[in-house]
């Protein structure tokens, strides 16, 4: 048992890690506004939790953003874009967790990602209406932008920009989920079992 639970602590700590380098290598998507990046650093996580059930996955999550706050900082001074990051990372890995942890197939995963990206697109968009945007301009101390510039920017902006990143994040998982998918099954046999 012992054995077991040192295991999936270092595989949650190399996940983290892989996660942690693969948010460095984020782009912004030119249509979006710049602060909104893409990147594949949920890939880990949601190997995570698949793997190993979702408290790896929000783990790996954590941590990331953790190492992310630590070496690179924040504009800010305070870790908001790390906050919304964890959290749009939790909204998007818990939904493809419980719906593959259901239908264990290939069209439950993609209905996981269906899932996660909707839940990630639509809880976003309201967390940044009335939390992570208010934050920023409190923190940067620059005038906020409310009423219809704000719900323009959420609709415009953050919406289809977390759908276009939840349907990039897809692709690129369901290319190494078909070349893993014996390994990540034979983790589940083991650690979830």
């Amino acid at each position: 048992m012992k054995n077991m639970k040192l295991q999936k602590r270092i595989a949650i700590a190399m996940l983290s890690s892989i996660s942690f380098v693969l948010m460095l290598f984020n782009f912004p998507l030119p249509p979006f506004p710049a602060f909104l990046e893409v990147d594949f650093s949920d890939v880990p996580a949601l190997i995570a939790a698949i793997t190993m059930g979702p408290l790896a996955g929000i783990l790996v999550e954590l941590f990331k953003n953790v190492l992310d706050w630590i070496f690179s900082g924040s504009p800010t001074g305070m870790p908001v874009g790390h906050i919304a990051n964890f959290t749009t990372g939790v909204l998007f890995i818990l939904p493809v967790y419980f719906v593959y942890k259901r239908l264990s197939s290939t069209k439950g995963l993609t209905t996981g990602f269906v899932v996660g990206t909707l839940s990630m697109a639509v809880g976003m968009s309201l967390l940044n209406y009335v939390l992570f945007l208010p934050m920023y301009t409190y923190f940067l101390n620059v005038p906020a932008t409310t009423g219809t510039a704000l719900t323009k920017m959420i609709v415009l902006g953050i919406l289809p920009f977390n759908i276009i990143k939840g349907f990039i994040v897809m692709i690129i998982f369901m290319i190494l989920f078909n070349s893993m998918k014996k390994w990540i099954e034979k983790q589940r046999m083991h650690y979830l079992n």
